[in-house]
């Protein structure tokens, strides 16, 4: 019976760790190069909507969630149907952008609006499986970060970083994935019964959080800097093309790579410095990231724009991964949850959603068209949101004064890539 049982848990972990990695393949295959694909063939003002429609479904996300996949279907066959959905809406998307780029949009949210319950979905699932989550999990949830760099080199070693190939990439995984998930452990339905309710979903309880002032500041921070985290999403990629790599996708993968060492190193840090200052070196790093990518703007030095991506390691670990941890000590395990979701809104939802809009018409006032040819200046483009940042750091480092948290540990199940997570990551 113990080597049966430890065949089945060998199954099982095999089977999460395959999940996690084709759910994050799927991701990355074409967030990263969407932008450039845009601004390829002619909709490069649609990119800023285009990059909108992860955020406004990350917010419906909850409610999809709270009152039909945790009520009344198990996981499994829920990722399954979702994950059908959204590789038919991306096998859609190069067809719809022959019409209009309205349409291109439209099937964009489409997807994302069946693909964002599954990052949560795939982690319930992976951890109603588990026997040790707190041990287990981390070793899974690495695979993601895996399918996401593994997808990036595929896309760049295919030469589709610019291609409508990219979405049938996507949508093929998505398709595999969807078969896929019905073979994985059965899971019931985690709030059979319970009844449905939208403050829950929106973790409006957690509010109570912000009579403390120092979280006051952490929440009001952690909204505005993920403004101008939203240039980096929805248009590094594109900057990097022109910067003179060719390899857009493997390129933009260093910063997953990055991600997966700053997390290795995280305790020592907090160690040394404590959750205050890891959060705001993970600041300071947007800073230095978008100062070397307006640096190097005028002569495309190659190296300055690596740097800018490398640094996203920092830029969301030390940053992302640190704030849910000091969410989780803040909140208790009575509103832990509503707590980590309500995070997830301001940053991932709302703060994206409003950045992704600000940097879109950014680009556009700072992009000089003469004939038939459109020449973007990226150096102010990028100085804007690094002054932003600037700005947030120091209000946050003289305005937060926390004593409570000296140290922690880095949470028991890292979260999502920051795209390109990504979540919001890789």
């Amino acid at each position: 019976m113990g080597e049966q049982g430890q065949r089945s848990g060998a199954t099982i972990a095999a089977q999460l760790s395959v999940m996690m990695f084709l759910q994050f393949f799927l991701w990355g295959a074409w967030y990263v190069t969407m932008g450039p694909y845009m601004n390829e063939v002619g909709m490069a003002s649609a990119i800023k909507w285009a990059y909108t429609v992860g955020p406004i479904a990350a917010i419906a996300s909850p409610f999809f969630l709270g009152m039909i996949a945790d009520r009344f279907f198990a996981t499994e066959r829920v990722l399954g149907v979702m994950h059908f959905l959204g590789g038919l809406c991306l096998f859609l998307a190069p067809t719809a952008a022959k019409q209009s780029s309205t349409l291109f949009v439209v099937m964009i949210l489409a997807h994302m609006l069946c693909y964002m319950p599954t990052l949560g979905l795939t982690s319930s699932l992976a951890m109603h499986n588990m026997t040790d989550s707190e041990k287990q999990f981390p070793l899974i949830r690495v695979f993601g970060t895996i399918g996401w760099i593994a997808a990036n080199w595929v896309i760049s070693y295919l030469a589709f970083d610019k291609s409508p190939n990219t979405f049938y990439v996507a949508g093929g995984s998505a398709l595999l994935l969807g078969f896929f998930s019905f073979t994985l452990p059965h899971t019931p339905a985690p709030a059979n019964g319970k009844p449905f309710s939208a403050r829950d979903a929106l973790g409006l309880d957690s509010l109570v959080l912000l009579k403390n002032p120092s979280f006051a500041v952490f929440s009001l921070c952690a909204f505005l800097i993920c403004i101008p985290l939203a240039a980096y999403y929805a248009y590094a990629g594109q900057y990097v093309g022109e910067s003179g790599f060719d390899k857009i996708a493997s390129t933009m993968s260093f910063g997953q790579m990055s991600e997966i060492f700053f997390m290795l190193v995280m305790p020592l840090c907090f160690a040394r410095l404590g959750v205050k200052w890891m959060l705001a070196v993970g600041m300071l790093a947007w800073v230095v990231r978008y100062g070397l990518f307006a640096g190097a703007a005028d002569d495309q030095v190659k190296w300055m724009v690596l740097g800018g991506v490398i640094l996203h390691g920092i830029c969301y670990d030390f940053f992302f991964v640190t704030g849910q941890i000091y969410v989780d000590n803040k909140a208790g395990p009575k509103i832990r949850g509503q707590a980590q979701g309500f995070f997830v809104l301001i940053t991932q939802g709302v703060g994206m959603l409003i950045g992704a809009q600000l940097i879109g018409y950014l680009v556009a006032w700072k992009t000089t068209t003469v004939g038939e040819v459109s020449t973007i200046d990226w150096k102010s483009v990028w100085m804007y949101p690094a002054a932003f940042a600037l700005a947030i750091l120091v209000v946050f480092v003289l305005l937060f004064r926390d004593k409570g948290m000296k140290q922690a540990t880095v949470p028991e199940a890292p979260p999502a890539p920051a795209a390109p997570g990504e979540t919001i990551s890789s």
